[in-house]
Formats: structure tokens, sequence, C-alpha cells
């Protein structure tokens, strides 16, 4: 078994840990939904406010280790599966983060949710501009357009720009913590725009590529 995955269910046993031992000390009803201000829109009962994350990072961690074993260009995956171990291990550690302040939030300590996971989410899209940058053509890891599937070329163009811009959205999350009213837009619109132009970046680079 990899270190990344004995690390990533060291953290799940962790958190069904940390649920169990705070099971008594939490309100019947736990608050699990932030609005975009920060403010508390949404909850659940204590259990699937203790155990949901966890379960969803159990499912998760099957999905992770069945991928590179299950895509049919599984030896490409090989050449960049260092990169895809550190950006599992980063998931995981970002889910547990999220949980602790859920739990700390319910704990009866009150604070902008929202400001304190802007620069969790700036870590995270610089691992994956660094995962994007160097991953080569497979069905599940990627920007996978019909485009970059079909030819090794346009993967290899759209990934290089795509691992900038995320890098480049990383540092933009990162100006959440200062402008924490702002900060969900920080974290989601670059990553949405930077989404549509590289699916029509791969869509141009494959037309000229055809030429």
């Amino acid at each position: 078994m990899r270190k990344s995955e004995l690390a990533a269910i060291l953290i799940i046993l962790i958190s069904f840990v940390v649920g169990i031992y705070f099971y008594p000390k939490m309100p019947q009803e736990m608050a699990s939904h932030w609005n975009s201000q920060g403010k508390v829109d949404g909850y659940t009962s204590k259990f699937w406010g203790l155990f949901l994350m966890p379960i969803i990072s159990a499912g998760m961690f099957l999905l992770f280790v069945l991928i590179p074993r299950i895509d049919p260009l599984k030896e490409n995956i090989k050449t960049f599966r260092k990169y895809f171990d550190w950006f599992i291990f980063l998931i995981f550690v970002f889910l547990f983060y999220l949980y602790v302040l859920t739990i700390v939030w319910n704990s009866g300590y009150k604070f902008d949710l929202v400001r304190f996971l802007a620069p969790a989410f700036g870590l995270l899209f610089y691992s994956a501009g660094v995962l994007v940058e160097n991953a080569k053509r497979n069905w599940f890891i990627g920007i996978r357009t019909p485009w970059t599937l079909s030819n090794d070329v346009v993967w290899d163009k759209t990934h290089k720009l795509g691992g900038r811009l995320f890098k480049i959205s990383a540092g933009i999350s990162f100006l959440g913590i200062f402008f924490p009213d702002f900060a969900i837009y920080f974290v989601i619109i670059p990553v949405i725009l930077f989404s549509i132009y590289l699916f029509a970046y791969s869509y141009l680079e494959y037309k000229k590529n055809n030429k």
C-alpha cells in the first residue's frame, strides 16, 4: 500500500474517533451549511453532522484507490503518480480541516468559516495546478475534454496552461483572508472562468492541430 493511501486511512480513522469523542458534547442539531457571507443557513442531526464527512472521506478513498487501477491508460498515470498521491493526501487534509472547523463552530466558538477556508482552498488549488501541469493523458485525472482526450499535443498544451491558471486561482483565493466579505467569490469565480477558458482553449488547439 502506498504512503498516501496509508496517510488517508489514518486521517479517516482519526475523523471517526473525533466524531465518537464529540458525539455527547454536540447539540442535537448541528450547523452544517454556511452561505457566501459565512452565515449558517442549514442544520442537520448531530449523527450526520459528526459522521457524514468521515463517511464521504471513506467513499472518496475507495474511488482514489480504484482510479489508477482501472484506467485503460494507467501506464500514463504511473508517470505522474507522485503528484497524484500528494494531491490525494491534501484533499483528505482539507476535508479533515473542514470537519474540525465545523466541530469547533458547533462547540460554541463562532467565527467566519469562509475566511478560514480561503487559504485552504488556495493550497488545494496550487496542488491541483502542480498535478495538472504534470498529468499525462488518462480518462479520470486532469482537464478531460473531448479534444484533450483525443490528442496528446492538445492534452499537454491545455494542461500546461491549466496548471498555471490553477496556481493563479490559488493566489487569488488567498485574498479572501484580507477581504472576508468577498472570500467566496475569490475562491469560486476564478475557477469557473478559467475552466470555461480551458474548455474553449482545448477545442481551438485541437482545430489548429488538425489543420
